[in-house]
């Protein structure tokens, strides 16, 4: 079963941080990432998303074995760059299990459960009371 996983070109992985949810197919080839049809440096004004998305790939040194392409929706920007990371460090498990240890220490393959919690009713945001006045 692990010969016919290598075997295969494209590997796939889905990420998820807040509401943003990443679709992620990784296949040998030179480092190349697109994001939503984008280059990622189109996508991605700020540096520090560039570095966040790359991680995975600079820990298991694979930056320039694979190709990355993601199709990512919801959420903000720092939402679509953690979705896009864990969805990366995913797609690496099926392409190789021996990554496992290097990505698990690192924390690529926890899920960020912090979201936007719900509005309750009788308050004004999900714990915002409305003002209280004694008089």
């Amino acid at each position: 079963m692990a010969r016919a996983k290598k075997a295969a070109s494209k590997f796939y992985g889905t990420g998820r941080r807040k509401t943003s949810i990443a679709r992620v197919y990784i296949s040998a080839g030179t480092g190349k990432i697109t994001i939503n049809k984008r280059d990622i440096d189109e996508y991605f004004g700020l540096e520090t998303l560039k570095v966040i998305v790359r991680q995975p790939l600079v820990a298991t040194e694979t930056a320039d074995k694979f190709d990355v392409t993601v199709n990512v929706h919801g959420g903000g920007y720092t939402g679509q760059a953690g979705a896009i990371r864990h969805g990366i460090s995913r797609a690496l498990l099926q392409a190789d299990a021996d990554y496992r240890p290097v990505l698990k220490k690192a924390g690529f393959l926890t899920r960020d459960p912090r979201m936007k919690e719900r509005k309750k009713y009788g308050l004004k945001a999900a714990r915002r009371a409305p003002q209280f006045s004694k008089r």
